[in-house]
């Protein structure tokens, strides 16, 4: 561990009880006394509190206008960034010019900028692909300074709306700024759980303050990536790393609500983002494979990540991310699966532990999921 970097809330954590991992270059709290399973219930039920700062932050500032950004960022991503309303933030992809997929990420627009929010693992990667799309319209200013921590559940507004009244009137994906008692707040109605909650963007300076106020709520708990996992799992999102990959285009991840009308064939903007032939080829003919919910069939036995999926003798596949469900009381997975295998109800085998297990395709989300539309 002491090769890795430690979270600007790494002693909060441990005065909390939280059990750190290495995660993504991090020491991370994987649980803390509570445990993964009542940590997963007490998120679904009242509000469980998360520290992702380990994710990237980054803040365009343009030279010109929000259409120069926007196009630009649209070069990299085959999603409508330009028809983005000031105060809203959307779900983006990284592709590359395979057709794969280098990362998935949220971006938002405040006024003529841009703030985006990326994966751990590959935010090195990310920012220098940015520095160089917005080199001739804008400033890439990498934010070091500020937690960014994630409240989740159904009573997470009764809690952030004590300290951000104005919170409780955003809708799902709406984002902003907001003064507080702990610096200015950059807020979004989002988050990885499929529970209605907020993302918090928060100053350093007062970022454990910030974070013991909510946790001095009988409303919050302090939630590892066990459960965040679980959580994601149940909600069916997808993990960069398993179901998105640089070989996994997102149509075969099931991601096609992220690409608008606007840059299919026909849009006003068809293609110009990388990958484009193939993706665009997939949207209109389907893709050879697809990302797939999984449960088994008479057996609760967990199906983890990397066991092999079978038709009879022939391998078909590996799970992708297997768990077991606390809100739904079962084990779930997810696969990429020749497209002849995506049909809800279609038997397949999985090799567990030297034993057969027949799974059905099952829809997702597991579990419903709840956000304040």
């Amino acid at each position: 561990m002491s090769d890795l970097k430690k979270l600007g809330l790494h002693d909060l954590h441990l005065s909390l009880g939280g059990k750190m991992v290495p995660f993504a270059g991090y020491e991370m709290p994987v649980q803390y006394p509570l445990g993964v399973m009542k940590e997963h219930l007490h998120t679904r039920t009242s509000a469980g509190l998360f520290d992702v700062s380990h994710m990237g932050q980054a803040v365009v500032k343009t030279n010109s206008d929000w259409a120069a950004i926007a196009l630009a960022l649209e070069t990299v991503l085959p999603v409508d960034v330009l028809g983005l309303k000031d105060g809203r933030q959307r779900y983006g992809l990284i592709t590359n010019a395979a057709g794969g997929t280098l990362d998935d990420l949220m971006f938002a627009r405040r006024g003529e900028d841009l703030f985006i929010v990326v994966n751990a693992a590959c935010k090195e990667q990310d920012f220098a692909i940015f520095a160089e799309v917005f080199r001739n319209v804008g400033e890439l200013q990498i934010i070091e300074d500020r937690a960014l921590l994630a409240l989740q559940g159904p009573k997470a507004e009764v809690a952030l709306s004590r300290l951000v009244p104005a919170a409780a009137d955003m809708k799902f994906m709406d984002q902003g700024k907001f003064d507080s008692l702990f610096g200015e707040l950059w807020i979004s109605r989002s988050g990885y759980s499929g529970e209605d909650g907020y993302e918090v963007s928060v100053p350093y300076a007062g970022a454990e303050g910030f974070a013991r106020a909510l946790l001095d709520m009988p409303e919050v708990e302090a939630i590892g990536l066990g459960a965040r996992d679980s959580l994601r799992m149940e909600a069916g999102l997808p993990l960069y790393g398993h179901e998105l990959t640089a070989d996994i285009s997102p149509v075969e991840a099931g991601l096609e609500f992220a690409i608008q009308k606007v840059r299919r064939t026909g849009g006003a903007r068809e293609g110009g983002f990388a990958g484009a032939e193939r993706i665009l080829r997939e949207l209109n003919e389907g893709p050879s494979r697809r990302r797939v919910g999984l449960k088994p069939v008479g057996s609760r036995a967990p199906m983890r990540d990397g066991t092999s999926l079978f038709d009879g003798a022939t391998q078909i596949g590996v799970v992708a991310s297997g768990t077991f469900g606390p809100s739904v009381d079962g084990p779930s997975a997810m696969a990429l699966l020749p497209a002849k295998y995506a049909q809800i109800g279609t038997e397949i085998e999985a090799d567990v532990r030297g034993k057969r297990m027949t799974l059905a395709v099952s829809p997702m989300p597991f579990h419903p999921t709840n956000y304040k539309r």
